[in-house]
């Protein structure tokens, strides 16, 4: 696969640690619990490793707290191949901590710590100097000049658009949404708009809308295109966390490689379903052997 241009990713580094239960505890309630997993996460480092399975061109741009295990989380992507760009700041890196439901279904407890979003002092120093896409979330106020950046730099970017993000309305982040490539949304962040919401970001300048939509696939929506994908047999629901991040970073990749949406969208779709079927983020995602033996199994 032609690897295409650098993409950078800015956002969040996590430790994500999954506890997989059997059921919601009552008040006072002692519950055994099993860890599936212990590793790197974050939404948007989760979206640079998947674009680097890809065979992307990918380069995480993170600040990590000065604690115990923010260099081993760095180490796992470095160690996948992913160019990290980073500094350490006094606190805590971000911690997530995972609940998985029999069913598959997750609950998610999150300190932000210090790794949640870079400052905007250090995003204004990063250079887009050979960046061709720019992916990010908006969860600090640094992802503004960092858009601006990448109009300038003339490279190409989009968002994941976190229901926490515009809690109080879409409109404030109108400015980043303009000229935008791609938004990727989950059902929560699509029911968060309201009514049509594809149509909505579209007449904020958004030249297209990648909507998730769980076990029914995804859709990509622009002015003039429209395109469907979903995975053919009923799913085998392990872990659903970071399957989101999966399909954006995977998607980003064969957009960046020359594929059209139809074929970028029905690949993310099957990664991000393959990390469905088995425990953690991260550890779940497939590479581009093990998507194509799963491509084909499920075509049989």
């Amino acid at each position: 696969m032609n690897a295409g241009g650098k993409v950078l990713f800015v956002g969040d580094i996590s430790l994500d640690t999954t506890l997989r239960l059997g059921y919601i505890p009552q008040p006072d309630e002692k519950l055994h619990v099993k860890i599936d997993n212990e590793s790197a996460g974050g939404v948007i480092s989760n979206a640079a490793l998947a674009c680097r399975l890809a065979g992307g061109r990918p380069i995480l741009a993170i600040e990590t707290g000065d604690d115990l295990f923010a260099d081993s989380l760095l180490a796992t992507l470095q160690q996948a191949g992913i160019e990290i760009v980073s500094r350490k700041i006094p606190g805590r890196t971000c911690r997530a901590i995972i609940l998985i439901e029999p069913h598959g279904e997750k609950r998610l407890l999150l300190e932000p710590g210090v790794s949640l979003y870079p400052s905007v002092e250090w995003v204004q120093s990063l250079s887009l100097t050979g960046i061709d896409w720019v992916h990010t979330a908006v969860y600090g106020d640094a992802a503004w000049p960092l858009i601006e950046q990448a109009r300038l730099a003339g490279s190409r970017w989009s968002l994941d658009l976190e229901p926490a993000t515009f809690i109080e309305g879409i409109a404030a982040l109108t400015p980043l949404l303009e000229g935008a490539e791609v938004v990727f949304c989950n059902q929560r962040a699509l029911d968060q708009l309201g009514e049509h919401p594809e149509q909505q970001l579209l007449d904020r300048g958004v030249k297209a809308v990648v909507s998730t939509l769980g076990a029914r696939g995804a859709t990509y929506v622009s002015a003039i295109h429209r395109a469907d994908a979903h995975y053919p047999l009923t799913p085998n629901l392990v872990d659903t966390t970071g399957a989101g991040d999966c399909l954006a970073g995977w998607f980003i990749a064969c957009m960046l490689a020359g594929k059209s949406p139809k074929v970028s969208l029905t690949e993310a779709v099957y990664a991000a379903t393959y990390s469905c079927e088995r425990a953690g983020a991260q550890p779940s995602y497939p590479d581009r052997q093990q998507l194509a033996a799963f491509q084909q199994a499920s075509q049989r």
